[in-house]
């Protein structure tokens, strides 16, 4: 790509920074001012330090109060440095389906277009589980009376089926396009770990494919979450090594929206899981094929002990957890199943080398097939051997999972992320605890970095009013009831600390507010299709656990924020092995995730300078050890009530 493309002309007496600090001082002190938008100090205060960590290859924190104009900000300059290299930069959002929220016709890359007359080349890269599935559809579809995943199927381009030339395929597939399927609905249609793509007869047309072949062609931005792009670095190596590229190219400049949730991403993408139904679903595979009698016997004996294993791991299980993640105690028992099926399974891979050698198994199946038990093994491998892993169980009416997780991953991000010498810049309202970014850093294996807080713009004592309510479990669905029916001019946010909490509030409250309006919960549909309909109905409610972070809805829509409970980490495997390897857990763990939480749960209510609204925080009596804490960092001094 060459500098013709730059939005500012490139002169021989000039670099490409001094070129680019010209400019936006022009955009923000003239061209902004004239279509209307507000000069804003703080905004301008941001922008220049943000030409600083571009300039430098540096790390940045880049705190910024709401109101402030951030993302205008980092995206000014991530649009012009990407096409001074000639390579798209990536923005990665904290969560998957908030990723909307930036490409929407209301966002802030429509705005930069619209004022400065750019055509900006964004491209959305979504993880795996976001795209429909061909095969799976197919089995659903055929065992199914479910109208919804007929209309799926009926909305499928003609080249799926054959019909057309390779020059009409375009992409297709994404999540958002059947916001009518509810979560569990989409996860018996989508991608999921048991297929092979690499050995699909319908991969050349499969929207997965399709969207990568799409968005890998960005010229200017690529827009995912950071689970996708955690995804993408422990993944690169071996995809290279397989003859496959990257899940994403080589980027100018990274961006993590929202960075403080970054930590967690990666853990996740590190994660590996081992599900009670699926190793029988694998190997059935396999015993469907003329297969040696000795090594049916194997595959007998494997489920036998996958059974036994999965019942001592339920033995050992925390049941009395208040979480979903279910701790397990290391059992010698439990550790003697899990070498016994580790023997068994490492013999059956060695059998499946004759086997495949007889030429008698599908080499589909076989495929799978190695692949489920390699990951089984290797799961097998660390919960054996390596005590500092993170282990806990996942159980549900459908399935239980065990799920395995690096302890700490800070010196892999290390080694793997912030090596590299391109910018990288962290933005958010909430990055530090008291303008101190230790805690973030340290998480993320982060060693040097500028870092800088801009306060928000807003008269936040003449727009939002803050009430703490102290009381017990069933005054508060009261009282939030009662708060939800006062607020019928508006619409209003529920926020909750898990899915448990929300679901206890739909089973318990809704039916009270039936004649309120409109209550959208998380998970009954598409997640930017709720917020989407939430921001049109203003006077609806939105229940919501994952929203703390991301949502962007001014005016009326979102007049009052309820916070259900403070949102302290869960007494989970996750959070027990942070606590456990700091001096001081309440200090160093349990409170600064719950104030940086709190402030983004806040942060939800004023968008504009326009807006106006009420927070609601309800506290337990044994909460009330945090008030001091909580006070310190909301924007306005609340009401406290005790009942």
């Amino acid at each position: 790509m060459t500098t013709k493309s730059l939005p500012f002309p490139l002169t021989g007496d000039q670099s490409f920074y001094e070129a680019l600090g010209d400019w936006i001082g022009d955009v923000f002190y003239d061209i902004f001012p004239e279509k209307g938008l507000e000069l804003r100090d703080e905004q301008i205060f941001m922008a220049f330090q943000l030409e600083q960590a571009f300039k430098k290859k540096s790390i940045m924190f880049a705190e910024a109060g709401v109101g402030t104009g951030k993302t205008l900000a980092y995206l000014l300059y991530t649009i012009c440095y990407a096409r001074y290299t000639g390579k798209p930069a990536i923005i990665a959002c904290s969560d998957e389906t908030l990723i909307e929220q930036l490409v929407k016709k209301t966002g802030d890359i429509h705005k930069i277009e619209e004022l400065l007359d750019l055509s900006v080349d964004v491209r959305l890269a979504k993880s795996r589980e976001q795209y429909l599935c061909l095969t799976k559809l197919d089995k659903t579809a055929s065992k199914t009376d479910d109208e919804d995943i007929d209309f799926v199927y009926e909305q499928l381009p003609e080249f799926v089926h054959g019909n057309g030339s390779m020059t009409s395929f375009y992409p297709y597939g994404d999540r958002k396009e059947y916001p009518y399927l509810d979560d569990d609905q989409w996860k018996s249609v989508n991608y999921d770990s048991l297929q092979d793509c690499l050995s699909c007869d319908v991969r050349h047309r499969c929207g997965q494919t399709l969207n990568r072949e799409h968005y890998r062609a960005a010229g200017d931005l690529i827009v995912c979450s950071h689970d996708f792009y955690m995804e993408h670095i422990w993944t690169k190596e071996a995809r290279k090594r397989e003859g496959q590229l990257p899940l994403l190219p080589e980027a100018s400049a990274v961006i993590f929206d929202e960075g403080h949730l970054l930590e967690f991403a990666a853990q996740k993408a590190l994660t590996y899981r081992t599900s009670l139904s699926n190793l029988a679903v694998i190997l059935d595979k396999l015993s469907s094929n003329d297969i040696r009698e000795k090594t049916l016997y194997l595959i007998d004996r494997i489920l036998e002990q996958h059974d036994q294993w999965f019942a001592e791991i339920s033995r050992q299980a925390d049941h009395n957890s208040m979480t979903e993640r279910l701790a397990i105690k290391r059992h010698p028992d439990l550790m003697t199943k899990s070498k016994m099926l580790k023997e068994s399974i490492d013999q059956l891979l060695e059998e499946l080398v004759f086997e495949s050698e007889l030429y008698v198994i599908d080499d589909y199946d076989l495929k799978i097939v190695e692949e489920y038990l390699e990951r089984v093994l290797f799961s097998l491998k660390l919960f054996v051997d390596d005590d500092g892993a993170i282990v806990w169980l996942e159980e549900s009416s459908e399935d239980d999972t065990l799920v395995i997780m690096p302890r700490l991953v800070e010196d892999i991000l290390r080694e793997e992320v912030f090596s590299k010498k391109i910018p990288y810049i962290f933005s958010s309202a909430t990055l530090s605890v008291k303008e101190d970014f230790s805690y973030l850093a340290h998480s993320l294996g982060i060693d040097q970095y500028d870092a800088f807080t801009v306060s928000s713009p807003f008269e936040y004592e003449d727009t939002m009013d803050v009430t703490i309510h102290v009381m017990d479990e069933f005054d508060k669905g009261e009282k939030q009831v009662e708060l939800l029916k006062a607020n019928h001019t508006g619409g209003s946010l529920v926020l909750f600390n898990s899915k448990g909490d929300q679901d206890l509030f739909q089973v318990g409250c809704s039916h009270e507010l039936s004649n309120r309006g409109t209550i959208y919960f998380e998970g009954d549909e598409e997640i930017s299709t709720l917020v989407e309909k939430f921001q049109m109905d203003s006077s609806s409610i939105l229940s919501a656990h994952h929203l703390w972070e991301g949502l962007d809805v001014p005016g009326v829509s979102l007049s009052q924020v309820i916070i259900d409970s403070l949102p302290i980490p869960p007494l989970d495997p996750v959070f027990e092995a942070k606590r456990n390897h700091v001096a001081d857990p309440v200090q160093q763990v349990d409170l600064p995730y719950m104030l940086l939480r709190l402030q983004q749960g806040i942060g939800r209510l004023i968008r504009t300078s326009s807006d106006k609204g009420s927070v609601h925080i309800f506290l337990t009596q044994e909460d009330l050890k945090w008030i001091d804490e909580v006070t310190s960092i909301l924007p306005v001094q609340p009401k406290i009530l005790q009942r």
